[in-house]
């Protein structure tokens, strides 16, 4: 028995040492691989603009008309409101649409209803250079209600788009800076978030009004567009 034992023991240790010779087993090695890093990144806001005179005015025009009772203010008000809407499309408006009708009592001091009031109002648009024409139509066609004029471009979407390059463009080169001044290069764009824009009015450089017409100086319109991009660094 003895000399049995004395043979298993130095077999043991022969297996010990084959295994340790063999090394780790897969799931060691693989326990002890370095984690991944993430490539490192940097966000930048883009601002870019486009500088346009606006080519289109809209306005509001309306009619406002007093009667002893309601429908005799409504019906007045519709007859002048005729009138006006034709007026307008014989200078050249279009896109022409209803914004409120409206009808309220007329009060005396003492409280009393004195008659009743109707108000009718329409938008209209036109080129801005014929704007001084339309107001002028409207007015001598009755309108005693006109606002505007609000301005616009007729390529507005394409203004934009050209402000959205130069908004990346923009953001390209903010981020370059960045880059640079921490010892790193820009790679690839991971992402880019478009943010809402909308004209804005700078009111210089104005294009000249038309003297035989109620003067309308458009000015200039500054189209902006705004985006967040993300680069890699490298």
């Amino acid at each position: 028995m003895k000399t049995r034992l004395l043979i298993a023991v130095p077999a043991l240790l022969a297996v010990v040492a084959l295994a340790g010779a063999l090394g780790p087993g897969p799931d060691a090695a693989v326990a002890q691989q370095p984690a991944t890093e993430e490539s490192d990144t940097v966000t930048v806001t883009g601002v870019g603009t486009v500088k346009a005179v606006p080519d289109e005015a809209n306005f509001s025009f309306g009619v406002e008309t007093r009667g002893r009772t309601a429908q005799a203010a409504i019906a007045a008000n519709a007859t002048a409101m005729e009138k006006l809407i034709a007026a307008l499309r014989q200078a050249g408006a279009r896109d022409i649409a209803t914004q409120w009708v409206s009808v309220w009592p007329v009060s005396r001091e003492d409280g009393t209803i004195d008659g009743y009031s109707a108000s009718n109002s329409v938008s209209a648009t036109i080129g801005v250079a014929r704007a001084g024409v339309l107001i002028d139509a409207a007015a001598e066609a009755g309108a005693n209600q006109i606002s505007g004029p609000g301005m616009s471009s007729s390529d507005a979407e394409k203004l934009y788009r050209a402000a959205l390059a130069d908004a990346v463009k923009d953001a390209r080169e903010r981020a370059e800076v960045l880059a640079k001044a921490a010892g790193r290069t820009l790679g690839e764009i991971s992402s880019i978030v478009e943010a809402g824009a909308q004209p804005v009015p700078l009111y210089r450089d104005a294009a000249e009004a038309t003297a035989a017409s109620t003067p309308i100086v458009p000015g200039q319109q500054e189209t902006v567009a705004q985006v967040s991009v993300t680069f890699d660094l490298r």
